[in-house]
């Protein structure tokens, strides 16, 4: 069954097309990679399937129904879950209140002046669970701000998951990060979506060959590839636009 599918979608910013008639499906339990050189439009389509744009034309299903142009917070009640490409944390906020935030979203709680949300025992063992799984736990009252760049990620994408989504969608959540944080982040990716359906963008190989089962490849808008990791790297249509002749 297919959690998640993108019919004839196009998209264009004043005239400038970006996605063309891209058909995008992907089966429940995998990992699902989006790779394509600069400019080939995944964080456009991640936006268009996200909500944070409407496309053009065509239509995204979720879960078998139609979600076309909803809302990104209606997506997150539905069960999609996402992190972006620039970090988006609650700076100001400490690592233990960015997560709780996620937890209070799950559990539909409102933000309000009149609930005493330290006194939410069953809240804050679980976000405090939540902190220690991610190795964050000796970080827990330090400023989102105040964390260095791969915990800031690390943090990042924790949240993404703290709602416990049905689908997690990552874009390029390694970007950025040192060889040790890079192989601390797969870890930590391949430890929380484990049983969850997980689509990720992502330029790092290495990283797209260790964790993904499926690999779609765009190329100026459009889908160029979509198949098993190895069928993918022997693709030479993906070689010549953009994995080249070099192993991977």
């Amino acid at each position: 069954m297919n959690i998640l599918e993108t019919k004839g979608l196009f998209h264009d910013f004043k005239g400038l097309k970006v996605l063309f008639d891209v058909n995008l499906n992907v089966a429940e339990g995998t990992r699902h990679a989006i790779i394509g050189p600069n400019g080939a439009g995944k964080t456009t389509l991640f936006n268009v399937i996200t909500g944070t744009y409407r496309p053009s034309q065509g239509e995204v299903f979720f879960k078998g129904a139609e979600v076309t142009g909803f809302s990104p917070h209606k997506l997150v009640r539905l069960g999609l879950g996402r992190s972006f490409q620039i970090t988006s944390t609650f700076t100001r906020l400490t690592a233990f209140q960015n997560i709780r935030m996620g937890i209070l979203s799950r559990r539909g709680i409102r933000f309000n002046l009149l609930r005493f949300l330290d006194r939410m025992d069953g809240v804050t063992r679980e976000t405090d669970e939540v902190l220690k799984r991610i190795n964050l736990d000796g970080e827990r009252d330090i400023p989102a701000n105040m964390l260095s760049y791969g915990k800031s990620r690390s943090l990042e994408i924790s949240m993404a998951l703290a709602t416990d989504p049905d689908l997690v969608m990552l874009d390029e959540p390694t970007a950025g990060m040192s060889v040790d944080e890079t192989h601390n982040a797969v870890e930590l990716i391949r430890r929380l979506t484990e049983g969850k359906t997980m689509v990720i963008i992502e330029h790092d190989m290495d990283v797209v060959f260790s964790l993904a089962d499926r690999i779609t490849v765009l190329h100026l808008g459009t889908i160029l590839a979509s198949g098993p990791p190895e069928e993918i790297r022997e693709n030479q249509a993906v070689k010549d636009a953009y994995l080249g002749d070099s192993e991977v």
